[in-house]
């Protein structure tokens, strides 16, 4: 069954419940699917005192039954991999979906293991886990079931001024993103009352150097006030974010085309970068632009696929 390699994001992997309480933790990990899948190969569920504590791998259909069996490995303290839906032994479990899912699930895995991909996490680094019925091991194996790696979660720089600002940034942490404001405005700043969402007051344009941005890091500008652009944008385009854009019109995106060009920035990096920002044109209204925009930054993450030319970081799921 393929694949026999995955790459997701730590997100759809959680680590936390297991290194709370690893002797008494099963971890279901999903390694393979035939078909249409809710989950992608990779996506782990923890199960504890016969009930699921955290993670999917299906829409509902098999997460009790897996939490049955999971019971059963912690008893026998050993590991064992199920097959769902087309050519399981269990023909009483149906997947509406009509396909299939491998299931490998692993009693007490080793917290060391779990510790060392918190600590990935936690820095936003890749990490590489293989995955077998005898556990899960950081690194290679050739004779695992599944070779996965894990990428960093998607996170959000967003600077600005006003409701557009403010209703983005709402949008992307209400969707499980972290995501931090910047803004020169108190207003702004203080109308963002999510406590999901880090706020940070801009002094000057050019007073981000201790805004980190990585290659899984979203740069999206709201300003109307656009003389705030080209320093943030020329930040940003000395860094690997993988994404950059600006709210505007086409002349206000010449216009600040022609300042990073005084400023420096290669032609290549301006030209990457996204304005007027969004997959839908002409959005008037805050709500309409947020949901363009993250549709947008969505599908460009998508695009950093496994065996990409143009890219070979691999999936990020957002």
């Amino acid at each position: 069954m393929e694949p026999r390699s995955a790459c997701i994001t730590f997100a759809d992997f959680p680590v936390a419940p297991g290194i709370e309480d690893p002797k008494n933790s099963a971890l279901a990990i999903l390694t393979g699917t035939e078909g249409p899948a809710y989950r992608p190969v990779g996506a782990a569920m923890w199960i504890r005192d016969g009930r699921v504590v955290a993670g999917s791998l299906s829409s509902g259909c098999v997460e009790r039954d897996i939490a049955f069996h999971a019971m059963e490995c912690l008893a026998l303290g050993r590991g064992r991999s199920i097959r769902y839906g087309a050519g399981s032994p269990f023909f009483d479990i149906r997947l509406p979906c009509g396909g299939a899912l491998d299931v490998t699930i692993l009693p007490a895995p080793g917290a060391e293991v779990l510790d060392a991909l918190a600590r990935a996490r936690s820095d936003r680094r890749e990490a590489l886990l293989s995955v077998s019925d005898r556990g899960l091991r950081v690194g290679a194996d050739s004779d695992a079931l599944l070779g996965l790696k894990l990428v960093p979660d998607i996170t959000f720089q967003v600077f600005g001024k006003g409701p557009e600002a403010v209703t983005f940034a709402e949008l992307t942490a209400s969707a499980g993103y972290a995501t931090a404001l910047h803004s020169p405005d108190d207003e702004t700043l203080d109308v963002a009352r999510s406590e999901r969402i880090a706020r940070h007051r801009l002094l000057r344009p050019g007073a981000l150097g201790e805004v980190a941005l990585d290659r899984y890091t979203a740069v999206t500008l709201f300003f109307h006030d656009h003389e705030w652009e080209p320093a943030i944008l020329a930040h940003a385009a000395g860094s690997e974010a993988f994404y950059i854009g600006a709210q505007g019109s086409r002349r206000t995106r010449a216009r600040r085309d022609e300042a990073l060009v005084r400023l420096g920035i290669p032609a290549d990096r301006i030209a990457a970068m996204k304005g007027p920002t969004g997959l839908l044109p002409g959005a008037r209204d805050a709500r309409t632009l947020a949901i363009s925009v993250l549709a947008e930054v969505v599908a460009e993450a998508g695009r950093l696929r496994p065996g990409s030319r143009a890219d070979d970081r691999h999936l990020i799921r957002g």
